[in-house]
């Protein structure tokens, strides 16, 4: 079996196969921690403050796989800040609402009382708060998934390996890599993000069926430093009137500080990695006016990317002996140990989630 991709998604993936006692061959084009995709950083939020009871199912699962993976692993991969929404009120009561009906312990406050709980975050609207989320250790947690599927003796990781070809068979495909290499397989996993198009759209294609329309965007969020002591911040998520807003600390690089999904769109292979000066001015001065717990004139900007499906669902299927995974949109990366048990199952012959299903084969005339 074949995985290719070893971000977040790729890496749980190889874990979940190997747990199952399948051999897997994990490919990927870049070295292993490279910053290059979407995985890379050493902090993701964690949250289960969905508008949407499916999602917040969802989040209740992963988290029971993150502390599986905690124990697995021997150490923490989740640190339990607690998380805060606040903003426009029909959002944030449909947060509350959604996570009452799934008995998901949480606390209205109003931004007075917010205010003195988190002093360096200004507030406004209607706020939230639920103590299981917290940030993510997400570099750790894709070496923990390589180590893990190491140990089990059963993956081969090659790493500044590239795809060129994946020519499909029928019941199988032929994987021809960078190295020379070609391997025959009944299943393989393009858990690819940004590179799902140019990747598998034309085998997809061949086969009645392809991607929706997967926008890549190059984010650019930025660590701004910190007046405040670290247990002085949550996640936080700012559902303002404009651009939505999200934040956390990342220990010793400052508070991580970016808008949802606003980056320009780009190639995944030719990205210049520098913020648009407009956007940089922009997110300072909401950091300014939001944010008072740290030093706005003083950002240090990260370059990620975004596979963004046109409603931010996921892309999770098989078709024939392709297995997909993209259109994670910014919001994948806490579902991660759960999509690798989703991708396993998918690429051992179970059936898709409905919702992330691609669109049925057309016939052929």
């Amino acid at each position: 079996m074949v995985v290719i991709g070893a971000g977040v998604v790729g890496a749980a993936t190889a874990y979940a196969l190997t747990a199952r006692g399948e051999r897997v061959l994990l490919v990927e084009q870049h070295a292993r921690g490279h910053h290059l995709g979407s995985s890379h950083g050493a902090t993701r939020i964690f949250r289960q403050g969905y508008a949407d009871p499916e999602y917040v199912a969802l989040t209740t699962r992963a988290l029971a796989l993150w502390e599986a993976l905690e124990a697995a692993a021997g150490e923490e991969l989740i640190v339990r800040t607690g998380a805060v929404d606040h903003g426009r009120p029909e959002v944030v009561d449909a947060i509350a609402a959604a996570l009452a009906d799934a008995d998901i312990p949480h606390e209205s406050l109003t931004p007075d009382q917010a205010a003195a709980r988190w002093p360096g975050i200004a507030f406004e609207g209607h706020v939230l708060t639920h103590a299981s989320a917290g940030r993510i250790r997400s570099d750790r947690t894709v070496e923990a998934f390589l180590t893990l599927a190491e140990r089990t003796g059963l993956a081969d990781l090659r790493f500044d390996t590239r795809v060129t070809g994946l020519d499909d068979h029928g019941d199988d495909v032929t994987v021809t890599l960078s190295d020379g290499t070609a391997v025959r397989t009944a299943s393989v996993v393009a858990a690819v993000g940004s590179w799902a198009p140019t990747l598998v759209g034309g085998l997809l294609t061949g086969r009645g069926t392809g991607l929706p329309a997967i926008r890549v965007t190059q984010e650019q969020p930025a660590h701004f430093p910190s007046h405040l002591p670290d247990e002085a911040w949550p996640s936080f998520v700012h559902w303002a009137d404009g651009d939505d807003v999200y934040g956390l600390l990342t220990p010793g690089e400052g508070v991580k500080v970016g808008f949802h999904g606003t980056g320009p769109v780009v190639d995944p292979d030719d990205r210049d990695f520098t913020p648009v000066p407009a956007e940089a001015e922009r997110l300072q001065a909401y950091v300014a006016r939001y944010v008072p717990g740290v030093d706005a004139t003083k950002p240090t900007f990260i370059s990620c990317l975004y596979d963004n499906s046109p409603d931010e669902d996921f892309v999770i299927d098989r078709v024939g002996p392709l297995t997909v995974a993209t259109g994670f949109s910014g919001h994948g990366f806490k579902f991660a140990p759960l999509l690798g048990e989703m991708l396993a199952d998918l690429a051992t012959g179970g059936a898709p989630h409905p919702r992330f299903a691609l669109p049925e084969p057309v016939p052929a005339p």
